[in-house]
């Protein structure tokens, strides 16, 4: 896997420290994969202070070519994480305000101390999912920051959309092609629960929205898989009978381990992921007298084709 290194702020010179200002050095970034199809780790940059145009350069096409970037030892604010985020685009406003945090409200948490109407705890992110597919637009990317984390647990995995497209034989893969799926805040299908949402936030969240089974990464070319178990309710013009086993079928391809990269989280991490070629879980597997508390905040996107 190859490594790149480049400065994190100051003029470019690979490879070296780089002077900021008279007397000031700051050590360089580095980006290193992670897998060989998905994910790469970054160290050597202070989300919390500025960031020069070439590291942010550098960080957007590491961005588009890794699927998810974990960037090491942070510690920002929900402002300053709103500032970091804006190196990659525009905040996407999230469907459900009740996470939203009061003094930030474009910038969400997730936590494991949330509970249903009933009392059952309530895991955010728990089974296999892209964010927001029942938006017209849905977000490009979504961000978390790990603010407290259990000792051990609770990891995310991200299983690559377009190395599981790839891997389809062409038979299913001219079989899918055109297909487009309705997508719903909660699938009829799924056996995963959502949070309910407010009357105010039913008025702006979509009934339904219809996006291709498979879409074209808009930077990359890559087609990918776009599917979502917790919010796909059936394919259009397709009798359920036939449309549910070919998700079924697909989802049980897509999420096989050669497609997936398992973060374990350490503290501080800061991860963008790319919700146009990838899907995402979380892992409920820790002890639930420890806090798991992330912010988060999603990035718009476009209209999938």
């Amino acid at each position: 896997m190859r490594r790149l290194v480049v400065p994190a702020a100051g003029s470019w010179q690979s490879g070296q420290e780089t002077g900021v200002a008279a007397g000031v050095k700051e050590e360089a970034m580095e980006v290193k994969p992670t897998t060989d199809h998905t994910g790469a780790e970054v160290r050597g940059i202070d989300l919390a202070r500025p960031v020069s145009d070439e590291a942010k350069a550098v960080l957007n096409r590491a961005f588009v070519a890794h699927g998810v970037l974990v960037i090491r030892e942070q510690s920002l604010s929900p402002h300053q994480v709103l500032g970091a985020v804006e190196l990659f685009g525009r905040v996407f406003m999230q469907h459900n305000t009740r996470f939203a945090i009061p003094e930030c409200p474009q910038i969400h948490y997730i936590s494991n101390n949330d509970r249903f109407p009933d009392g059952r705890r309530y895991i955010p992110g728990e089974g296999w999912h892209t964010d927001h597919s029942n938006d017209a637009r849905p977000p490009k990317a979504t961000v978390l920051h790990a603010v407290s984390l259990p000792d051990r647990g609770g990891d995310t995995q991200f299983a690559n959309m377009a190395a599981a497209h790839a891997a389809l034989s062409p038979s299913l893969q001219d079989r899918i092609a055109g297909l487009v799926a309705i997508h719903v805040y909660q699938s009829s299908h799924s056996a995963r629960k959502l949070m309910a949402l407010s009357d105010a936030n039913k008025e702006r969240v979509p009934n339904a929205v219809l996006h291709p089974l498979v879409r074209t990464h808009p930077e990359n070319g890559r087609k990918s898989l776009y599917l979502n178990p917790i919010r796909i309710e059936g394919i259009l013009g397709m009798d359920h009978k036939e449309a549910l086993p070919l998700l079924d079928e697909l989802l049980e391809h897509a999420t096989a381990e050669r497609f997936q990269y398992r973060h374990r989280w350490q503290p501080g991490d800061l991860v963008i992921w790319d919700n146009r070629c990838l899907l995402h879980k979380a892992n409920g597997d820790y002890d639930m007298e420890q806090t798991r508390y992330l912010y988060r905040v999603m990035l718009e996107g476009d209209v999938p084709r």
